[in-house]
This record gives structure tokens, sequence and C-alpha cells, in this order.
């Protein structure tokens, strides 16, 4: 197999935001040349697709600043660190954004969103058994909180009526993983 890795050589930072810490790095290419990789740093975050026993999915409608829009998606939030236990942290932001709890959380596996640019992994899990409380809202979060047929939302994913790229995935991975393992919810 060709060697494709790149090393990095240098390193210095551009901005240091919030959410996002922009890097230029100065990168050694497989031929021995080197190249700038503008690479924008991200703590990591995680998402949840809650499903209920009847075959629902819990979703949201949330504003998206960037795009201008208000975007169908899935429960999700940052990491508070690094070292921050993924699933602990979807159920955080399952309780946080939604007020459901889940008996059970199965992992669906990891998401780049944006892996020519960014570091920034998405850690993706499918919430069983789930019960509904009070959520949790931080100051400055609005979002509407609902439910549609899971085979509704595959529909929608394939319709182009949502563009969330992690909500997508875990959409249709979580409808994979009921159809291949015989589940039912």
């Amino acid at each position: 197999m060709e060697n494709l890795t790149e090393v990095q050589t240098g390193s210095q930072e551009i901005f240091d935001g919030v959410i996002l810490h922009v890097f230029k790095d100065t990168v050694q290419l497989p031929n021995g040349h080197s190249a700038t990789r503008e690479v924008i740093r991200h703590v990591g975050a995680v998402c949840v697709i809650p499903v209920t026993d009847d075959g629902y999915a819990v979703m949201e409608r949330q504003f998206r600043y960037p795009v201008d829009d208000v975007i169908l998606e899935i429960p999700a939030g940052k990491l508070d660190s690094k070292d921050e236990d993924h699933e602990e942290a979807a159920r955080r932001e399952l309780w946080e954004e939604t007020g459901y709890t889940a008996k059970e959380l199965i992992p669906l596996g990891k998401f780049y969103p944006a892996c020519a640019y960014s570091d920034e992994t998405i850690w993706m899990y499918l919430a069983k058994g789930l019960t509904k409380g009070e959520r949790h809202l931080d100051a400055d979060e609005f979002l509407e909180v609902f439910t549609l047929p899971l085979d509704k939302a595959v529909e929608m994913v394939m319709a182009n009526e949502i563009p969330d790229g992690k909500t997508q995935l875990a959409i249709l991975k979580t409808k994979a993983y009921i159809e291949k393992e015989g589940k039912t919810l």
C-alpha cells in the first residue's frame, strides 16, 4: 500500500475562539515536499437519535445562523472536554435538549463532518427505552422538539428535506441497524 501520510512539521494558531480554534500547519507530503494546511480544531461532539418504543424518532427544529435556516436535526452537542466520556455527553445532551432519558444507548460509530479542514469528530448514538421528562436548555438555546415515524424520517432524508449530515447518517444507520438485527424498538 502506498504511503499517503502527511507529517506536521510546524503549526501556528491563527484564531482562538470559544468553539473553534484555527491553525495554519506546515506538513511534509509523502513525496517529501512541503504544503500548508489550514485546520479547524474542535473538542468533539455527540449526537443522539432517540427512538420511542413505537418507532418514532425524537427530532428538533433549530435555527442555524451560518446557513440562515431552521434545520431538522437530532439532539447533539459538543463535548465539555476532549476527555469527556462520549456516552455520558450523549445522555446529557439528550436530557438537556429534549427532557428524555434512555435505558440504553447503542453506539452507531463516529462521523467526521468536514475532514478536509477540521478534526471535529461526532460520536453517534441510538437511544432506546425512553422516558420523557423536563428539558433543560442552555440560555442561548432555542429549539422545538417533536416526533415523527422513523420511516418518515428516512423518506425525508432521501427527499433532501433533512440537510444536516449527522442527522442524515444517524437516521439511516438506525434504520439499517433495526433491519439487520431484526430489532424492535
